[in-house]
């Protein structure tokens, strides 16, 4: 998916792949960058920053964030990026909690074949820029539920297969509360499967997924360089669609 959705660069020894390194431009203001791996047996040898300088002479001006792993923030603030907060990576076998109460008018609805640009119009006011091209492969390559209230798709929230099992995001929510009824529907479906879930570690999602059996297995540190691009709008992103697409 991340390689029909972006670029990439690759640095090469005798014949032998030993980096990679990729990016997403999401219009012509934010990019994305991850995926940069380079062999253990070479680290340190300047294979890392010698990609990061090919990715980020096509990135251009963009203001580029990424999610940093401790072995490459050192590299990271060495090139101008700032810390960002946190992100949490929950994973582990779901338990099949309690569903979450809706208010009176709420109610969560299968995705239907019109609904690709109301999708991209949410994603868009919670992340700061139009992905459709990332919306559209998880339409291809998923499933999604939407939260209305009345008639107003006001959320939403994706589940794809992936690794052992599925992992659900992006979740788009006005609130810790409807993010919580969209993530337990999935939980629920895959209830005794393998389940991950990436969320910013600032909201009060961790504690609630340990609870249903989905402890934290890892982090990143979200990492920016450039101007932040803020949403403007009251969605915000409670889950993402993964830590390298944000």
């Amino acid at each position: 998916m991340v390689l029909n959705l972006g670029q990439g660069a690759c640095a090469w020894s005798d014949g032998r792949l030993v980096g990679t390194a990729m990016w997403w431009v999401y219009g012509d203001v934010q990019a994305r960058l991850g995926m940069v791996i380079v062999d253990p047996a070479i680290q340190r040898s300047g294979i890392g920053r010698a990609l990061m300088d090919a990715a980020m002479a096509q990135i251009s001006a963009r203001s580029v964030v990424l999610n940093a792993t401790k072995a490459g923030e050192p590299l990271y603030r060495r090139i101008g990026f700032v810390p960002d907060g946190m992100i949490a990576q929950h994973q582990g076998i779901a338990a099949s909690g309690p569903l979450v109460h809706l208010p009176e008018r709420f109610r969560i609805r299968p995705m239907g074949r019109s609904d690709a640009d109301m999708l991209v119009t949410l994603d868009a006011a919670a992340f700061g820029t139009r992905r459709e091209a990332v919306i559209g492969r998880l339409i291809d390559e998923g499933d999604a539920v939407i939260l209305v209230q009345g008639e107003e798709p006001v959320g939403f929230a994706f589940q794809r297969r992936f690794g052992r099992g599925h992992v659900i995001g992006p979740v788009i929510a006005r609130s810790g509360d409807e993010a919580r009824a969209l993530i337990a529907y999935w939980v629920a479906v895959r209830a005794g499967g393998f389940l991950r879930i990436d969320v910013p570690e600032d909201g009060d999602l961790p504690p609630w997924l340990e609870n249903l059996g989905l402890p934290r297995a890892g982090g990143a540190l979200t990492m920016i360089r450039g101007l932040p691009l803020r949403a403007v709008a009251t969605p915000r992103i409670h889950a993402l669609a993964t830590q390298a697409l944000g």
